[in-house]
């Protein structure tokens, strides 16, 4: 026998390959090793029947918060990835460079989930997350942000940082010129939380090419919506300029009728993630599958929501030769459904 599991006869769904069609996924020493019509059932020693399901590339959630036990936003990711087919959790800035150690530690080596993080540029990260981490600028240590991500690049992915009047409190861009100056240093890009209370156009200035802007479909104010219901200038022009616009649905962070507005517009998010946290497990987020639902019915294809969670999501988070599709070789990062 050749492989270990074979997946047959379902429609594999691979953007990265511009694969959409029928075909048998052959699975041997944990990675990919065949992918084709019809792979005889006497090559795997066990076969899993795809029939009328999908197959693709493992999903990624590129904003999602899994500190458990040590903030108050964070699930266990090995509770929810298995029945989700999300095999690559990042979490945005959960930790801290001061608390990072411990996430590594108790979080990311012994997980089943494969866990990437973004580091906050704030010492107290999200242990409290209700309340504003950045009111205070001396939280900000840039340097030690830097040391932490190059010290750690096997599972970091850049910094975190929230840009609502709640989490900054008069400070205006400060943290996000702060939490550049870390991202440069470690040459990573930043990832910017959007809310009310700070101009968004101010926001999207300071925004690189490879930079986050996440919850691009918030509505609580400071979006990328104007009075007339018309997107913004600064939002088209930053994404013209390749910052990268994500989902990042939350308990309170996607309006419906801003994601319409927008995407009747031609303005659709380049990734598709969920800020999944203790909040919106149970409703209204559930999972990564249930938000790319709600993108489908706003217009989008199948094809379309799975590149956005897979290899989009892998080219953002600059892992594109290990995530994102099914090339062989690769490890079987994959799922049904």
């Amino acid at each position: 026998m050749n492989y270990d599991i074979l997946l047959k006869g379902g429609t594999v769904v691979d953007p990265a390959q511009n694969l959409n069609a029928n075909r048998d996924v052959a699975i041997a020493d944990g990675a990919i090793a065949a992918i084709d019509t019809d792979i005889p059932k006497d090559a795997a020693k066990q076969t899993i029947s795809a029939k009328n399901q999908y197959v693709t590339p493992g999903l990624i959630d590129i904003h999602t918060h899994v500190y458990y036990g040590v903030t108050t936003w964070g699930i266990k990711a090995d509770d929810i990835c298995p029945i989700s087919g999300t095999t690559t959790f990042v979490d945005a800035g959960s930790a801290s460079w001061a608390t990072f150690p411990g996430f590594r530690e108790f979080i990311v080596e012994p997980a089943q989930t494969h866990i990437l993080n973004y580091v906050h540029i704030s010492g107290i990260g999200l242990v409290y997350g209700p309340v504003g981490e950045m009111h205070d600028l001396s939280y900000a240590d840039p340097d030690l942000v830097a040391d932490t991500l190059k010290s750690n690049r096997d599972i970091t992915v850049g910094v975190k940082v929230r840009q609502g009047k709640m989490q900054v409190g008069n400070n205006g861009v400060e943290p996000l010129k702060l939490a550049i100056q870390a991202a440069e240093q470690a040459n990573m890009p930043v990832m910017c939380h959007i809310g009310e209370g700070v101009p968004l156009p101010d926001v999207l200035e300071l925004m690189r090419p490879g930079d986050v802007i996440t919850h691009c479909f918030q509505g609580n104010g400071d979006n990328i919506i104007d009075e007339k219901g018309k997107i913004i200038p600064e939002a088209w022009q930053a994404q013209q300029n390749s910052v990268i616009f994500d989902v990042g649905h939350g308990a309170g962070s996607f309006r419906y009728e801003v994601a319409q507005r927008a995407m009747e517009q031609g303005f659709i998010s380049d990734v598709i993630s969920t800020d999944l946290h203790t909040g919106n497990i149970n409703g209204p987020v559930y999972d990564l599958p249930t938000t790319l639902s709600k993108l489908v019915h706003l217009g989008l294809t199948l094809e379309e929501v799975i590149e956005k969670s897979t290899i989009n999501a892998a080219k953002t988070i600059k892992r594109e030769n290990q995530l994102g599709h099914l090339k062989i070789g690769t490890y079987s990062r994959c799922c049904s459904s």
